[in-house]
């Protein structure tokens, strides 16, 4: 029971804190599994699948011509589901090795390594949750019943990305490699984004990282720092270039999304992009003012661009042109036109990037 506990523990560690993201139903975005697997055995290109009129027919191979792209995409569907298996066999295996080394279980070392160094949060910012919550909740229920229930909300996302860590640390000191062969990239799979917006980077970059993001969304947040790896571990060779993409049910996001756009227009764009994802729950206009004034903006042109509402339609442009090669959340990046959703860790970003260097090789 131990190990099918701590299996369970593992796995919605992984899915949480490497596959997620904000999407359009207010869902994390998880990588899916395909419905159906393919059979071990395939019929001979030259196999006649299909008989009609006056003996015309229809090869196997004709088919498989046909529907070429939906098949490369179900092979590469298939891939996200074992990789993502395999991530969470690979920490398994590691979690109950250390466990062992330390001559504990693997429940106290996960408790030890992720809940524990996780501070608990102030009783006031409890307090007032509640407080908020109470109306809400079934006559009688008292603080000290739900107070469990409110620390874990409060300190849900930070465990998930101390887990993130505490599992690529056991994986960098066991030098894991994942070979894992990658399937072909369908064509279709490749879009046209345009590379404007503020940008980071060399403009002769062999690589462009499109990235559509929101400042209210938590997931955006916590992929900050892995573009910050992303960025130092390709110096000379990956531009990053930053496109708005506020989500409908997400209030501030679209004034902030503004303001950012108001900071550029005084070239301290990524000052304040950084300014915003280190204060999401301070996003109100007032807010976004006085984070120009941190920063060092002229908060009289700040407070005016932003009160007039100039930006409004370069963020609708930012949107619709997400929308058009199918962006439904954020953040979501498009390394050379190939979309990578979510907040997925830095070695999802590296296996797309060395594949696009050797390719242009």
């Amino acid at each position: 029971m131990l190990m099918r506990s701590t299996s369970t523990l593992l796995a919605g560690l992984l899915a949480a804190s490497l596959f997620s993201g904000c999407n359009k139903e207010k869902a994390p975005a998880t990588a899916g599994a395909p419905t159906t697997s393919a059979s071990s055995t395939e019929p001979a290109p030259d196999t006649v699948v299909a008989t009609f009129g006056d003996g015309q027919k229809i090869t196997f191979g004709e088919l498989n011509e046909r529907i070429k792209e939906p098949l490369a995409n179900l092979e590469k569907q298939k891939f996200q589901t074992r990789k993502q298996g395999l991530d969470g066999f690979v920490v398994e295996k590691l979690v109950k090795a250390e466990a062992a080394k330390r001559n504990l279980t693997e429940e106290q070392l996960v408790k030890a390594e992720v809940d524990d160094k996780i501070p608990q949060p102030p009783d006031a910012e409890i307090q007032k949750l509640y407080d908020e919550a109470k109306e809400r909740l079934p006559p009688g229920t008292t603080f000290e019943q739900v107070k469990p229930q409110i620390v874990d909300f409060l300190t849900g996302s930070k465990k998930q990305e101390r887990a993130r860590e505490y599992f690529a640390e056991l994986k960098k000191n066991a030098n894991v490699q994942i070979t894992l062969p990658e399937p072909p990239r369908p064509p279709a799979e490749r879009k046209e984004v345009a590379a404007t917006g503020p940008s980071r980077g060399p403009d002769g970059a062999p690589i462009t990282i499109v990235e559509f993001s929101d400042f209210q969304c938590p997931f955006c947040s916590r992929a900050v720092k892995t573009v910050e790896e992303v960025l130092k571990a390709y110096p000379d060779k990956v531009k990053l270039v930053f496109r708005q993409f506020p989500l409908d049910f997400h209030k501030e996001a679209p004034k902030a999304a503004e303001a950012s756009l108001c900071a550029q227009d005084q070239n301290k764009f990524w000052e304040y992009h950084d300014a915003l994802f280190a204060n999401q729950s301070a996003l109100k206009v007032e807010d976004l003012k006085a984070h120009a004034k941190t920063v060092g903006l002229d908060t009289a042109k700040f407070d005016k661009c932003l009160d007039s509402g100039e930006k409004a339609a370069v963020v609708k442009a930012d949107q619709e042109a997400g929308s058009k090669v199918g962006v439904t959340g954020t953040p979501a990046f498009f390394i050379n036109g190939i979309l990578l959703s979510g907040a997925q860790p830095v070695d999802e970003f590296k296996s797309i990037i060395d594949n696009e260097l050797k390719a242009k090789q």
